[in-house]
């Protein structure tokens, strides 16, 4: 398992709480609080794409 250095959660309503991390290797995780061990990995480049783009609305069709 990698050295994942873990923000603080993110929660929303009723506890909805989510982790994102990354290690040295620059790889980013997003894991449910709680269950970081099961985590979806990606760059952090691509991390940063996602957060612009959820930032933008273009996922506002989920909400």
């Amino acid at each position: 398992m990698p050295m994942i250095t873990w923000e603080e959660a993110f929660c929303g309503e009723g506890a909805n709480c989510f982790r994102v991390g990354t290690d040295a290797a620059g790889n980013a995780y997003i894991a449910v609080s709680g269950a970081e061990d099961h985590y979806v990995t990606d760059t952090r480049d691509a991390l940063r794409a996602l957060i612009r783009d959820i930032k933008a609305g273009k996922a506002d069709h989920l909400l």
